[in-house]
């Protein structure tokens, strides 16, 4: 087997207390991995986990009797990077989902694993079912490129939303523009021109509103020290008591020092308080002018912006809302130059967009014949041989409105896939769309694919899922030994009993492990040397086709 390392895979899967299974724990392997089991050994249940994983809905009545809570993880390799992805189920209450162990809501979910993966079978998230994944399949296989289209349709919408934006009648847009001059005469009669002149304001308010306290501070500090019985008269006469005192020569100069500095400390305090003059007029002004910002923000710092973010009360917020206002009355004093300009533009745009609309339906139907041709060819040999495949794409342009038709059976007319196809038939449209169109997500997961095959198209099955599995992560449920022997990879899957209680057992296989298993496949516990002669001849034209 050669396949192809997948870009993105599903590395770990771990499963407890789901339904039957006690406590599962599977390594998945690149290629594509047959998961087989006789009837009731679980193996759609491995399905549902997956489906978990994906944010699908679950039901408590899942978690296995007398346990409190399901768990599903799910580890995934993105190319090098790990995303580790859990469900909780409790028994009694909602389920939760994290990503990294970080909570996430099920929306999270399916917008982290929903590119990663596609799971195909009866009850299961199928993306064909949806329209935008039909036109992008058609798309792709075609080679139709939409991005001019997409990029005309963000135009016309742009430049519908900037005319609507524009203004009403001519009286509603008086009305504005009178509004708008008057609160754009507030703001620049403000002379705005700095968002932190708030907290300067506040700093020269509370200077000034301090000058009183800062000259009696310093009027108090020179009394203690400078008045008569005050510290400075105290230090003269303690000086004198050591004057003449040989021992005491080194105190003596000491305080002659410190009578010397409080002098000019004194002298200093005497010049600095010369210099605290009250400017009431000064005061009463940055009073004024603070509570003009105040109503300045109050009126505007949370009014709605042009972009429709508001702001956060912050005179920063209100320099930003006269910038708008600027642009705004700039737009509707030239409203019919720029109304006649952007109609114009509309027209034009439109135009481009009709011609783009029209060469992308000419394509979609040109191309829409040779997709339906080439699924029913895969169809064929996927035991559809008397299938019919359409797609029908609308006669109105650009056709995105296209549907997926089929009629499985002759003589039937053909129906909406959600309609007419069962979940084993939805499968195999899948897989054959998939050999036929490239993009499909990195790891697809098939249930019941082949429900109702055997013989000759059951190989043909296994041959398309292992031709997936060179490029994709490919995990297949299966109970047929011709596709299980297709599988790079097979995991056995079984059910035991456990006292009263069924539990599901999980084993990787090697060669022999697999002859046994796709020999039990072929003909039950019955089989014989014979039936391993024919598991060993399937393995080895499987490991054949593989490559």
């Amino acid at each position: 087997m050669n396949a192809v390392p997948s870009p993105c895979r599903l590395v770990e899967l771990s499963v407890s207390n789901l339904g039957i299974i006690d406590s599962l724990a599977l390594v998945l392997e690149d290629g594509m991995t047959a998961l087989t089991g006789e009837t009731g050994a679980g193996k759609t249940m491995v399905v549902g986990a997956i489906e978990m994983l994906l944010g699908a809905r679950a039901d408590s009545g899942a978690v296995r009797p007398g346990a409190d809570e399901a768990v599903v993880e799910g580890r995934f390799d993105l190319g090098g990077d790990e995303v580790v992805i859990s469900r909780v189920l409790p028994a009694d209450g909602r389920s939760r989902a994290y990503v990294n162990g970080r909570m996430a809501t099920l929306a999270t979910l399916g917008e982290v694993t929903g590119p990663l993966v596609d799971l195909h079978g009866q009850n299961s998230h199928q993306s064909l079912l949806a329209p935008p994944v039909q036109r992008l399949a058609l798309d792709v296989y075609g080679g139709i490129d939409t991005s001019r289209l997409n990029e005309l349709r963000v135009d016309v919408s742009r430049l519908e939303r900037e005319i609507a934006g524009l203004g009403g009648d001519a009286g509603a847009r008086e009305r504005e523009l009178d509004l708008l001059r008057f609160q754009l005469g507030e703001i620049i009669g403000a002379g705005l021109d700095d968002p932190d002149e708030d907290d300067h304001l506040d700093t020269e308010e509370t200077e000034l509103a301090s000058m009183d306290a800062h000259r009696e501070a310093v009027s108090a500090a020179i009394t203690l020290i400078a008045d008569e019985a005050a510290a400075e008269d105290l230090l003269r006469r303690a000086l004198a008591s050591l004057a003449g005192r040989a021992p005491l020569a080194e105190a003596d100069q000491r305080m002659r020092e410190v009578l010397t500095e409080l002098g000019d400390l004194v002298a200093e305090l005497r010049s600095t308080v010369d210099t605290f003059h009250e400017d009431p007029e000064r005061l009463a002004q940055l009073r004024s002018r603070r509570q003009l910002l105040v109503d300045l923000r109050r009126k505007y710092a949370s009014a709605p912006r042009l972009d429709g973010t508001v702001g956060l009360g912050t005179l920063a917020d209100v320099i930003a809302y006269g910038q708008d206002c600027e642009r705004r009355v700039h737009d509707l004093e030239t409203f019919e130059q720029r109304a006649s300009q952007l109609e114009r533009d509309l027209v034009d745009t439109r135009g481009r967009l009709r011609e783009e609309e029209a060469k992308v339906g000419a394509a979609r139907r040109r191309v829409a014949p040779a997709l339906a041709l080439a699924v029913e060819s895969r169809l064929a040999s996927l035991a559809m041989a008397r299938a019919r495949f359409e797609v029908a794409v609308p006669d109105t342009d650009p056709g995105d409105d296209l549907r997926f038709l089929l009629a499985a059976n002759p003589g039937l007319p053909a129906g909406p896939l959600s309609r007419v196809a069962s979940g084993g038939e939805l499968a195999r449209v899948m897989l054959a769309l998939r050999l036929v169109v490239a993009g499909a997500p990195p790891i697809l997961v098939f249930d019941e694919v082949d429900a109702g095959i055997g013989g000759d198209a059951a190989v043909s099955v296994g041959r398309a899922l292992a031709e997936l599995g060179h490029d994709h992560q490919v995990l297949v449920v299966t109970h047929l030994p011709q596709v299980a022997a297709c599988a790079d990879h097979q995991v056995s899957l079984r059910k035991d009993q456990s006292g009263e209680m069924s539990v599901m057992r999980a084993q990787r296989l090697g060669t022999e492990q697999r002859v046994d298993e796709i020999a039990r496949m072929l003909a039950g516990s019955a089989g014989g040397s014979s039936m391993h002669s024919a598991a060993r001849e399937l393995l080895a034209a499987g490991a054949g086709e593989a490559r």
